[in-house]
């Protein structure tokens, strides 16, 4: 989910040459040439409607950034997440964080006024039910806990969750969400850190169902890596209440020129490449072949994804759903299969990203059929292995 563009790109590699030769620092006070003309591009493809950027190096900066801006701009200081949820490892965005690695960081004075909402996970639903019969009742929900709590700045969610398991929302899900916070008045913060560039087959997720949320925030893909970089996006009406209004968020490096010449030419890439088009296209493959394994091995519960961006979701009993490990297993250090199951691709020179009871298959977006038959044949193979530990 980094690497969109693959490794030795020359376009990519010239154009931070080419920054560096022409200018490679500058405070952050002064602008300079490159900032303004990423801006330009950016305006091509983000969501109609966001037109105000900063740019920092992470993307867990880029979350703080959009925390502020929610905090600030409506003078209210709640944040709402949801449990399967990642937003960065600094103090405010780890207590957004849903999963175990806030758990060592609690308790912190950054985690106050922060709550967390259920996920739309249909395979394991927090509320037992099924869809479309439940109403997608973790999107109503969300109704319920804006109408009880007060001083809700803004809801944070991952378009499609990424390292929790890459859950797919149901087709109605982010369009209630999203008029739920307006109508309570309280910002949507769209945190498209890995599902933005392609990776699901439109330039950022929430394209998918045409959401516009009042703030985005992406790194990753927009430099396909090459380099370190951070954006947050907001609205013009949202922007200009700091006209008047401090902004307390900077960094040395914000607006790095050298991470932001690259982005320029990503999005060129990006294109030229017909990149999100073969994102399209070749994860329709995938899903298929994903679901092929799935009936050969019974230690597969579930296959979901979208575009190049799927999850592999493992168990020792289909029919209880009973997953291999926990988080709870994670946070103690104890063994995981997962780990014995990752190495074993790597020995087949296949890396794939493993967390707890299932993997993430993100490929660059230059992956060829062929690479991800290759791919496919190893993890054929793993899942073997894990089938042998089912009950």
């Amino acid at each position: 989910m980094c690497s969109n563009l693959g490794h030795k790109n020359q376009a990519m590699i010239d154009s931070i040459s080419r920054q560096a030769q022409d200018l490679a620092f500058i405070s952050p006070a002064f602008t300079c040439k490159v900032r303004a003309e990423v801006a330009d591009k950016l305006l091509e493809v983000v969501p109609k409607g966001l037109e105000k950027f900063f740019f920092a190096t992470s993307g867990t900066e880029a979350n703080e950034a959009a925390f502020k801006i929610a905090r600030a701009y409506t003078g209210k200081y709640k944040i709402i997440s949801r449990y399967r949820s990642y937003h960065g490892s600094t103090a405010g965005t780890i207590g957004a964080t849903g999963d175990l690695r806030r758990w060592s960081v609690e308790p912190s004075g950054k985690t106050e006024g922060i709550l967390f909402a259920p996920d739309c996970y249909c395979y394991r639903c927090p509320f037992g039910q099924q869809y479309p019969a439940c109403g997608t009742t973790c999107a109503t929900y969300l109704d319920y806990m804006l109408t009880h709590e007060k001083n809700v700045a803004a809801v944070i969610v991952e378009p499609i969750v990424g390292t929790n398991g890459i859950l797919v929302p149901t087709d109605d899900y982010l369009v209630k969400i999203r008029e739920i916070t307006r109508r309570h008045g309280v910002l949507l913060i769209a945190d498209e850190v890995m599902s933005a560039w392609g990776r699901t087959g439109e330039w950022f997720a929430v394209d998918h169902w045409k959401v516009v949320p009042d703030i985005l925030t992406t790194a990753k893909g927009v430099t396909g890596a090459y380099v370190p970089l951070g954006v947050t996006v907001t609205t013009r009406e949202i922007a200009d209440y700091f006209e008047d209004h401090t902004f307390s968020h900077g960094h040395t490096y914000e607006a790095h020129p050298l991470t932001l010449a690259p982005a320029l030419t990503a999005i060129d890439e990006y294109r030229r490449l017909n990149l999100i088009e073969n994102a399209r296209e070749l994860g329709a493959h995938l899903g298929r072949r994903l679901n092929e394994l799935k009936e050969r091995h019974p230690s597969v519960g579930d296959v979901r994804g979208l575009g190049l961006f799927w999850a592999v979701e493992l168990v020792k009993n289909r029919g209880s759903k009973q997953p291999f490990n926990t988080m709870d297993d994670k946070f103690a250090g104890r063994p995981l299969i997962m780990d014995t199951l990752t190495k074993e691709m790597m020995d087949r020179g296949v890396y794939v990203m493993g967390w707890i009871s299932h993997m993430v298959l993100a490929p660059p977006l230059v992956v060829t059929k062929d690479d991800l038959e290759l791919g496919l044949k190893a993890l054929d193979e793993v899942l073997a292995i894990a089938d042998k530990h089912c009950s």
